[in-house]
């Protein structure tokens, strides 16, 4: 700077140019403070706030994407502010002789469209499937108006309604269930789910554990108290948790797994098997097992047992004590059953029935009557409908005599000597005789009812039937597991395993926890109703039943009585009073079955009210 031959004399300093810049903020605010819009700058957006500028004096800048159209100065938005001014002078909200500064209009403008917008999210139904709770903003203005528009738009939307659909202001609570239907199928897995914890049935002390022991032997049940505050220091509820998860089997080898007896080649593959090449020990393992078929028979009979059940390699037998399901006298239900089978049980003088063939022949003959009775035809029109029927019945003859020769001679096409050899006309009469039996085979139409006196017919049958136990195979030489929930010659006693997890699981707005409970084995109808009595009160009314059913077992539920002949006599329930069960199930277990082939698969209590799908 000594050099003055380089001095330029429009050089300043950068303490001058801010100066100057400041210099010049300034005289513009005192130049445009009397008018209106003053503290706007042309052509730009938002308002100039002196309140929260820079210390060092720096104001917003221009937008340069700004047009006439979208700033203050636009004649739209000037004629708007100018309505906005007046309506507020009009109502007091502004002093006369006030201008609107920049922060009211700000102010105002968000307040409309705020309001706007809620009245067509009103109008149109919208409803936000998240709301969150939040802090109400607060305004200068009053906000009286919004909430009266709100309420006006609610009272002028119509509200929309399918014909169909019931009044839910005028709909009554629904009718709360305290019980469900029996389920007389073998369960497999019971998985419990609910927001209570299960802390109550894990880490038995050894003196619960002894104790459940003893009740089940005896055949003694402890009453729960009505309200369990804490169910983990409730000791009647862990014994009898332990109690009902106790059953009996014959036979019992550790290293098997006995249950389930259908389809389980897996359980059996690369286990030891010394009966299967050996004779005599296959020998005294089937004498075992008739003292202990027999035993039970004898304490079902005695109503000392109420039921049990028989598991083959190839089906399932339940036999159930008088009274039981609607019955008078003892029933045995099997399934499923093959022509050969049945066959040998009318060989040895066995008297049954076949359930749902039954069923599905009168409700046909009781659609055709219903038919008949409600058309009123005349001596024409009934001639050309027993012409019809006899034709249609004729045609189905003709498709199932035709669907036999072609299964049973379709060899002879192949070969191309049909024309050659004539069909004997006895074999194909037989066959198409046998068909209908036949195409029963393996499935749950095959189901077999007997009753009375022919179910100790029946139990002598299977103890000298031959094709009751498998003759190859991982099965071979391995008798038939019974299983009961009472004490009985040669029975052994076991333990359903069960287990407490806590889990969390994902639900809308993030995770939740979940306790659950679950229970593996041969669980049998009356360990199901005695688990759900101990969870009602330990869950406070609410929990969510899994159940995995054994498919060949699912079939035992059908009826085995009408409902006019179901014998309700009072004493029936004093009569099974020793069995063994709580007075609760013995009830339960007395109604007669409504669920048909199907059974239970899930089951839900919401507020001790029962609900369940099949």
């Amino acid at each position: 700077m000594t050099d003055q031959s380089y001095y330029s004399p429009s050089f300043k300093k950068p303490c001058d140019v801010l100066r100057m810049r400041r210099k010049r903020v300034r005289s513009a605010a005192a130049a445009c403070s009397g008018s209106e819009g003053a503290e706007l700058r042309p052509f730009c957006p938002g308002p100039l706030l002196h309140t929260h500028t820079r210390a060092g004096g720096g104001v917003k800048r221009r937008n340069p994407f700004a047009n006439i159209e979208n700033t203050f100065n636009s004649p739209k938005k000037r004629k708007s502010s100018e309505d906005t001014a007046e309506c507020k002078r009009g109502t007091g909200a502004v002093c006369e002789g006030e201008e609107p500064n920049a922060n009211s209009f700000l102010r105002e403008n968000l307040f409309s469209s705020d309001r706007r917008a809620t009245n067509a999210r009103v109008q149109c139904g919208y409803k936000s499937p998240a709301q969150r709770p939040e802090e109400p903003v607060c305004f200068s203005e009053d906000q009286s108006l919004f909430e009266e528009d709100v309420f006006e738009a609610e009272k002028s939307t119509p509200i929309l309604k399918s014909p169909g659909a019931p009044d839910l202001c005028s709909e009554s609570r629904p009718e709360v269930c305290r019980a469900y239907p029996a389920d007389w199928s073998l369960k497999t897995r019971v998985l419990i789910t609910s927001p209570q914890s299960f802390s109550w049935a894990e880490h038995l002390k050894a003196q619960e554990e002894a104790q459940g022991l003893s009740l089940h032997c005896r055949a003694e049940y402890t009453p729960l108290p009505q309200n369990i505050q804490d169910p983990r220091s409730c000791a009647e509820l862990r014994c009898g948790f332990q109690q009902c998860l106790q059953y009996w089997q014959h036979p019992s080898l550790p290293w098997l797994s006995l249950f389930p007896r259908i389809g389980a080649k897996r359980s059996f593959s690369g286990k030891s098997t010394p009966w299967a090449q050996d004779a005599a020990l296959q020998q005294s393992l089937m004498s075992e097992w008739s003292v202990s078929l027999t035993s039970l028979y004898s304490l079902l009979k005695a109503k000392l047992c109420p039921y049990f059940y028989l598991c083959s390699y190839q089906f399932t037998v339940l036999f159930r004590a008088a009274g039981l399901s609607g019955a008078k006298g003892i029933t045995a239900l099997l399934s499923p059953t093959t022509r050969g089978l049945r066959e040998a049980m009318k060989a040895d003088g066995i008297e049954f029935s076949l359930p749902l063939v039954e069923e599905k022949r009168k409700s046909k003959e009781n659609s055709s009557s219903n038919l008949n009775d409600n058309s009123q035809l005349t001596d024409g029109d009934e001639q050309s409908s027993a012409l019809t029927s006899e034709c249609s019945d004729k045609e189905e003859e003709q498709e199932e005599d035709e669907d036999d020769d072609d299964e049973c001679f379709s060899w002879l096409k192949e070969m191309g000597v049909q024309d050659k050899i004539k069909k004997p006309d006895a074999i194909s009469v037989k066959l198409r005789k046998e068909h209908n039996e036949v195409r029963l085979d393996h499935r749950p139409e095959s189901v077999v009812l007997v009753e009375g006196s022919n179910t100790f017919t029946l139990i002598n049958f299977l103890i000298n039937c031959k094709s009751l136990v498998a003759a190859a195979g991982p099965q071979a030489g391995l008798p038939p597991t019974l299983l009961a929930p009472t004490a009985f010659r040669g029975a052994t006693l076991h333990t359903l395993k069960a287990r407490s997890v806590n889990v969390k699981t994902q639900v809308r707005t993030g995770y939740q926890d979940v306790c659950s409970l679950e229970v593996t084995g041969p669980i049998m109808p009356h360990a199901l109703h005695t688990l759900t009595q101990l969870l009602r009160p330990a869950q406070k009314g609410g929990f969510s039943m899994a159940l995995y059913t054994h498919e060949p077992s699912a079939v035992l539920n059908v009826p085995v009585t009408k409902p006019s002949e179901s014998d309700r006599q009072s004493n029936v329930l004093e009569e099974l009073s020793r069995c063994g069960l709580q007075q609760h199930t013995v009830q339960q277990l007395m109604e007669q079955a409504t669920l048909g082939k199907s059974a239970l698969r899930h089951l839900d209590m919401r507020d001790y009210s029962y609900s369940w799908r099949s």
